[in-house]
């Protein structure tokens, strides 16, 4: 079932599951395993991915995730790894639009909300002579004011207390194009398992990806709710040094999805995910759920 062509708007949907927000969730997340995957959910014994990052939100407890969950707060995560060279440029953190000086804004730049996830609550600049101040601060206030309930997915990590905020980083582009490649690293206990390699995002019908081995060879594995990436991405010069930090910075956590741009040779943080998807999408061959499933060890939770 395809709930999203259902239910059509995310916000009226972010609504239907706040209303749910009493049901426990070792009720609500299998109920919506089922709902998105067509398949009944083994907690007992699971062996695909999908099912592990279930019991993933269920079980695990780290205090630690709470912290890279909210967009600042990972920051400092980063910063008392010694990492702070990675760090997308901060331009300011505002506790209120009203704090933010339109005027002293450079030319291009990014503000997003500390806790938007899945791409959302995002707004890129590329301009700001184009750019409607009115419109800029209204779009924010909109994303501020929006009701902080119980988190949809039923992600524990998301729910970690720290007031909403808005942060603006420099605009990352590429010389010559304005495509900027994303590689996600999924890593398991410090280890790089395989790789999303992302592209095409300055094309009109969206970005496309691809999945590749630790040594970033392209597999013959699609996401079935993703647009494919029919030519592989080149391999970047210092691929060996975004693993290493992916590995540095995966390291203590069972899974943990490490996003990383490399612009012109220099490698930036994106962000850590712990539920990719939220655990809900299908792979082609399906097979790949499984093997992906060998090599997330939950037996200790």
């Amino acid at each position: 079932m395809d709930y999203k062509k259902i239910i059509w708007s995310r916000s009226l949907r972010v609504r239907i599951l706040g209303i749910l927000s009493w049901v426990p969730d070792w009720i609500m997340v299998p109920l919506q395993y089922r709902i998105h995957t067509g398949r009944k959910l083994n907690l007992k014994n699971p062996k695909r991915f999908t099912e592990k990052l279930q019991v993933y939100k269920l079980k695990y407890r780290n205090p630690l995730m709470l912290r890279c969950t909210d967009k600042y707060e990972v920051r400092k995560v980063v910063e008392e790894m010694g990492l702070k060279d990675i760090l997308i440029p901060l331009i300011g953190m505002y506790d209120t639009v009203e704090e933010i000086n339109f005027e002293n804004l450079p030319s291009q730049f990014v503000a997003k909300t500390t806790d938007g996830g899945g791409g959302n609550q995002v707004l890129i600049c590329r301009n700001k002579e184009r750019l409607d101040e009115e419109s800029f601060r209204s779009t924010l206030r909109g994303w501020m004011s929006m009701p902080k309930s119980k988190n949809a997915g039923r992600e524990w990590a998301y729910e970690n207390g720290f007031p909403r905020r808005i942060i603006i980083e420099k605009l990352l582009e590429s010389a010559g194009h304005n495509d900027l490649p994303d590689y996600k690293f999924f890593c398991f206990d410090g280890e790089v398992g395989f790789v999303y390699g992302i592209d095409g995002r300055n094309f009109g019908n969206g970005a496309r990806l691809g999945i590749y081995t630790p040594d970033f060879e392209k597999m013959e594995v699609y996401r079935a709710d993703e647009i494919v990436q029919s030519e592989p991405m080149h391999k970047p010069e210092n691929y060996e040094s975004m693993v290493i930090l992916a590995r540095c910075l995966s390291e203590g956590f069972p899974h943990v999805r490490v996003d990383l741009y490399n612009v012109d040779g220099r490698v930036y943080f994106g962000e850590l995910t712990f539920y990719d998807g939220s655990g809900y999408m299908k792979y082609d061959p399906d097979d790949f759920d499984y093997e992906a499933g060998r090599m997330f060890d939950v037996s200790g939770f």
